[in-house]
């Protein structure tokens, strides 16, 4: 499912756009300010952002060059009545992907977006994120509320390992075969028992990162 955040204070065309989308495997939410679409994104990462350029608490383009500078390759769309020349150099300076003029037909946003997205590729398998925190697989980088932390190999790969399973629980077997066994390095249960309170620490104790008393271990959304 592609997830689309909608940064929109029209609530009707926002309304429009997000039951049109959903009817075609979208999962879409819609923030009506700059400030509430920034705490969100800080949380967690779309696959794809849908930005309207004129908003109550300021303009998009310095969001979305708040977005291109935080994630480099997530899909940026801009969708606004600003058509001048001008606004469309600024909205792609600003690091947008693709601008489309309201009026628009629905059909041709669709297109647009899946257009954008064969493009990106595996864009939105590259940030992970839970509860605040955020992997960039490529770059190997975990950061939580934006902040980068620096991690251990073992450290990466157990949070990589939880998030990739994310919503579902991992037993301490599980986790100890796929960070550890599979490179050969076998090591006993109290190892994995550090490393993830070590974990925790640098990530400030995360509510999102659950014990599973006598199982194992749980990453989940809104916690």
């Amino acid at each position: 499912m592609v997830e689309l955040y909608y940064i929109e204070d029209d609530l009707n065309i926002a309304g429009i756009v997000k039951e049109y989308l959903e009817q075609r495997d979208f999962k879409v939410t819609v923030y009506d300010t700059l400030a509430k679409a920034r705490a969100a994104l800080t949380i967690h990462v779309p696959t794809i952002v849908l930005l309207d350029f004129n908003m109550p608490d300021g303009h998009g383009d310095r969001l979305c060059g708040w977005i291109r500078s935080n994630w480099k390759e997530l899909p940026i769309i801009f969708l606004t009545v600003r058509g001048d020349s001008r606004d469309i150099v600024a909205g792609f300076q600003s690091g947008a992907d693709d601008y489309v003029v309201k009026p628009f037909e629905l059909e041709v946003l669709y297109s647009r977006i899946r257009a954008l997205l064969r493009r990106t590729g595996s864009v939105a398998k590259r940030y992970l994120s839970c509860g605040g925190i955020t992997i960039d697989t490529e770059r190997r980088e975990v950061r939580c509320h934006l902040e980068e932390i620096k991690v251990s190999a073992a450290e990466y790969q157990l949070l990589l390992y939880l998030m990739q399973n994310k919503g579902r629980t991992v037993t301490r077997e599980k986790i100890l075969e796929h960070v550890w066994d599979v490179k050969g390095s076998y090591v006993n249960d109290n190892t994995l028992t550090v490393t993830m309170k070590r974990l925790r620490a640098k990530l400030r104790q995360p509510s999102c990162l659950k014990t599973v008393r006598s199982v194992g271990y749980r990453m989940e959304d809104g916690v």
